[in-house]
């Protein structure tokens, strides 16, 4: 959406300023209207107009300095610190030149009135869905300062438990990437040279050798036809992602993947039940919290089986009764945890369980998969270099022989 500039007074009387998110000119000023800023300039920002979007390398806003930001906003209002001296204060005291810009635009908002769930919906790029529907709760529920420092422990754990896992994927990625890299500069300058030197022998070469040389062959002559099949390649399944059966294929594959399929699963529970509960905790109800939760996972498959839980707790049914329903995704133990929390009337505290516990399982996954990922990395190389030595030292050794 367009950001547009503006300029205008408040309900006290101050001259506020500052870049609101909306749809077009006439939604910016009703949503400026609303929050109680009486307008008198209002223009849309333009920016250079790039084919690609590079906001995620430069100009973004990254999840640490968020995580950061609420935590330190929480313990604020916590001390009985005013939410505009609040916002002000960490304005200054961020480092994020944008979060920054942001923080500070929010502090305008708030001080001229504006609802600060409605503040941060200004800025969707950087607060989720969750993340505003969680303060709106708050600020319903007169228990903003418990709810945000439930919402910034529920985002630090987020955030931890997502770096560990690309912390686990670092390694195997950067070495696999580097066998791909030598592998091509092999092929493309090393082996035509040694080629050329081999065949002037007019010796037989080995059936290895002669495959090495046609696959080096093939790099050589074709790159530039290798180059676009890749893109097109990449093209064509972001296309077919786009597309709602396509994506569903994708997402439906995704869970049945060994190991990583299991990893995957267990972390959308989490998501899943860590939102709901910091839902219900800040006073949303069942059926809107789960409006909520389905834009947390972006999983087809999940989202399809949570709008079906919200049809059944609208009809009057429990929330529990579509999670058996589809045991072949959902581990048994989680609907009859979530039976005994209806039956209660503690569901959060079985959610909460729910998440320590494939928390736990996230945690000794990802630890297996670092131990097991070093012998499996050993093993390609150890293949990806016997090849080379077959196919290449094999028959030097040979011409040296017969020398």
């Amino acid at each position: 959406m367009p950001n547009f500039k503006y300029k205008g007074v408040n309900n006290r009387g101050q001259v506020v300023a500052g870049i609101i998110e909306s749809a077009d000119v006439r939604a910016a000023n009703k949503s400026l209207t609303d929050g109680g800023v009486d307008v008198f300039f209002l223009r849309e920002k333009k920016g250079a107009q790039l084919f690609f979007d590079l906001s995620f390398l430069f100009g973004g806003v990254k999840t640490k300095e968020v995580v950061i930001f609420i935590r330190q906003f929480s313990v604020l209002i916590s001390a009985s610190v005013t939410m505009s001296d609040a916002l002000k204060m960490l304005s200054e005291q961020t480092e994020g030149k944008n979060l920054k810009k942001i923080i500070s635009e929010i502090a305008s908002n708030v001080e001229g009135g504006t609802r600060l769930s409605d503040a941060f919906e200004r800025h969707q790029k950087v607060f989720s869905k969750f993340f505003i529907n969680v303060v709106r709760s708050g600020e319903t529920s007169g228990k903003l300062d418990e709810v945000l420092n439930y919402l910034a422990d529920e985002l630090e754990k987020d955030y931890d438990m997502a770096s560990k896992i690309r912390g686990a994927m670092i390694y195997p990625v950067f070495v696999l990437v580097g066998l791909m890299a030598v592998g091509i500069i092999m092929m493309v300058f090393v082996v035509p040279k040694l080629v050329n030197m081999m065949t002037e022998t007019g010796g037989e070469l080995p059936a290895s050798t002669r495959a090495l040389i046609a696959v080096s062959n093939f790099f050589v002559n074709y790159w530039l036809l290798i180059i676009v099949s890749v893109i097109g390649s990449v093209l064509a399944f972001r296309y077919f992602q786009k597309t709602k059966r396509g994506k569903k294929i994708i997402d439906s594959t995704i869970l049945r993947l060994p190991i990583f399929g299991n990893l995957l699963n267990k972390i959308y529970l989490v998501r899943f039940s860590r939102s709901l509960k910091t839902l219900i905790i800040g006073g949303s109800t069942i059926t809107s919290g789960l409006k909520v939760a389905v834009g947390v996972i972006d999983n087809s498959v999940y989202q399809e089986l949570i709008n079906q839980t919200i049809k059944e707790v609208e009809d009057g049914n429990s929330i529990s009764g579509v999670f058996m329903a589809n045991s072949d995704i959902i581990p048994g133990m989680v609907p009859q945890m979530m039976m005994v929390g209806e039956k209660t009337g503690r569901l959060d505290f079985t959610l909460e369980k729910i998440v320590d516990f494939y928390t736990r399982e996230i945690d000794n996954i990802v630890a297996n998969l670092m131990t097991l990922m070093e012998p499996i990395i050993m093993v390609v190389m150890g293949i990806g270099v016997g090849i080379m030595v077959a196919a290449i030292v094999l028959p030097m050794y040979q011409m040296s022989s017969n020398m």
